[in-house]
């Protein structure tokens, strides 16, 4: 499959979107193999790969690399080598005054990106197998860049000087993944002016679902794919919530300390869960755990009917599913998961939990079901 296969084929389409979560990325994998698993039984093809089923894959940050990965034709098998061999080499810690800034160097992430996707490898490589979307923060124009692949956006045009599709490809996933604090920020070149990009977890996208969903159909992203619960399937995944509170003895009146640590996660869990929220509204939701206790998980809700005088309720727009947990002993309770404490888990940057996430990832793994792909393939 290519991308230009993707644009001229007909049938219903399949959208995968990937959360970021750092290291957590392995919880994601696990699902990502089950569903390979179950898409292999289905179709009778025991070398296909996520890449040629599905037409479009995004993500954000962790979920940007593991979307590049898919679209790049990786079985999930590989890229989980990727994320145990190399996990450890990637977060190498910045020396003493560097760490006044970022963690972590710049390099080894990048050179594995390199090695892994190619060096000469641009966003418009003919030899990716569906359209990619990556979600990065541009820090220049404090604005969210969602980039693709898709040769028919409007800064695709392979006739502009600043096409975007000539970026190289390895540069931007390491920009989606540049969380700050973590990794010095990433520096792109377009046409004759530089941008500074930064991790897109740090934008109102760090779960890219709905978006992802939005450049498949709107007009001015030139797709504009038929929408419907039969004519669209959307997957999205999630590396794992992880409730941040505060303290009981500092409960009526947190210092500016806990406070600095606990809004900006705060905010990217308000976003994410906004993300999901908008797509079990807006789409036939067949899967996900409990939103909250007053709007449950929103499965099987169907399309109410509208009441005498009522201007009508929207149809729904696609069919949607979401696997992801919290990271709570409750949480994992949920999943089969026991044995492990939450807060040895919540890290972005612990490489040496892997072994736990990946835990975490086949217990959700066993909430993939076949019914759940019913009716596209």
């Amino acid at each position: 499959m290519s991308v230009e296969q993707v644009l001229s084929r007909n049938g219903p389409r399949r959208l995968l979107a990937l959360d970021g979560g750092g290291i957590r990325g392995c919880i994601s994998i696990e699902v990502l193999d089950r569903l390979e698993s179950v898409i292999r039984k289905q179709t009778g093809q025991r070398d296909v790969v996520l890449g040629d089923w599905f037409d479009y894959v995004g993500g954000t940050s962790t979920g940007a690399i593991l979307a590049t990965c898919v679209a790049s034709g990786m079985p999930v098998a590989r890229i989980r080598e990727f994320y145990q061999e190399q996990g450890a080499a990637m977060f190498q810690q910045a020396s003493l005054l560097k760490r006044l800034w970022f963690s972590y160097e710049r390099e080894p992430l990048a050179a594995k990106l390199r090695e892994v996707l190619g060096a000469d490898t641009k966003l418009g490589a003919p030899d990716l197998r569906c359209l990619l979307m990556l979600v990065l923060r541009n820090a220049s124009t404090d604005s969210p860049w969602p980039l693709s692949n898709n040769p028919r956006a409007r800064y695709n045009d392979r006739r502009r000087p600043d096409c975007n599709l000539d970026l190289p490809l390895w540069q931007l996933v390491r920009a989606s993944a540049a969380a700050p604090t973590f990794f010095p920020p990433e520096y792109v070149r377009l046409q004759d002016r530089e941008f500074v990009f930064v991790d897109g977890g740090v934008t109102s996208y760090n779960n890219p679902a709905f978006l992802l969903f939005l450049m498949a159909t709107l007009e001015p992203y030139r797709l504009r794919w038929p929408t419907g619960p039969e004519n669209m399937l959307l997957i999205s995944i999630g590396t794992g919530s992880s409730p941040t509170t505060i303290s009981e003895a500092h409960g009526r009146s947190p210092n500016l300390l806990e406070n600095a640590r606990g809004v900006p996660l705060a905010l990217m869990s308000s976003a994410s869960m906004q993300q999901d929220y908008l797509c079990r509204a807006f789409g036939r939701c067949r899967a996900g755990a409990r939103l909250d206790r007053e709007l449950g998980d929103l499965v099987d809700v169907g399309e109410p009917e509208a009441s005498e005088g009522s201007p009508g309720v929207l149809p729904k727009l696609f069919t949607y599913v979401r696997y992801d947990v919290e990271l709570t002993l409750e949480g994992l309770a949920s999943i089969g998961v026991e044995g492990i404490d939450p807060r040895s888990i919540d890290s972005l940057d612990d490489v040496t939990r892997i072994p736990e996430l990946q835990r975490v990832g086949r217990g959700l793994a066993e909430f993939v079901q076949p019914a759940h792909l019913a009716g596209f393939g």
